[in-house]
């Protein structure tokens, strides 16, 4: 009799609660709780930063909303897609470009469909329109630019080499020495729900 192998598992457990199928991940299954914990301890730069804890996604997220913010008078929406922008990594993780680049398509249809599950959870557009994510493209760039040549060793013109020129942007307006997780989690919490409470209160 043959044996019948038994499916890998494919989801993951959430301290909410929640068990998130990466394959087909469902939108009532994403918590802003989980995401805000998750990113709070996935390292940056694959934790290769100065300072006595890891630059995080979640203040790499804050710092690209606040970079949003300040180049366009962008609506809530379009902030809350700028601080979302990297959600997908309080599952998957932060995964370096170089490395997604070896991995190829498999890793980004993984992206995508938890991005569109997110998104969908907090009435988000599934899939980014284009000038938004030119945009958040922009501002990713820019903080990119800025973790490089403060947190990760590169010099002025090595990081404007792989991340362009911070034009509109300088250093002083930005929050950039890495802070202990709990406490940047609470502000990726506080930061989304005062979005959620503009976009209420505009009808968006």
């Amino acid at each position: 009799m043959a044996l019948v192998e038994k499916a890998p598992r494919a989801w993951q457990r959430m301290l909410s609660g929640r068990r998130l199928d990466l394959l087909d991940p469902s939108p009532l299954d994403v918590e802003i709780s989980d995401i805000a914990q998750g990113l709070a301890r996935v390292a940056r730069w694959n934790g290769q930063t100065r300072g006595d804890h890891a630059f995080s996604v979640a203040q790499h997220s804050l710092m690209v909303e606040a970079i949003v913010g300040r180049l366009t008078s962008a609506s809530p929406a379009t902030l809350q897609l700028a601080l979302l922008h990297d959600a997908p990594e309080y599952v998957i993780g932060d995964m370096i470009s170089p490395f997604k680049s070896v991995v190829g398509g498999g890793y980004k249809s993984v992206e995508a469909r938890l991005e569109a599950a997110i998104h969908i959870r907090f009435g988000l557009p599934p899939v980014m329109p284009k000038t938004i994510k030119a945009l958040i493209k922009r501002a990713d760039r820019i903080a990119a630019y800025f973790e490089a040549t403060e947190l990760a060793g590169f010099d002025d013109a090595e990081a404007r080499a792989f991340f362009g020129a911070p034009r509109g942007i300088n250093r002083d307006m930005l929050d950039v020495p890495p802070r202990p997780a709990a406490e940047i989690e609470k502000m990726f919490l506080d930061r989304f729900q005062a979005i959620e409470a503009l976009r209420r209160a505009k009808g968006t």
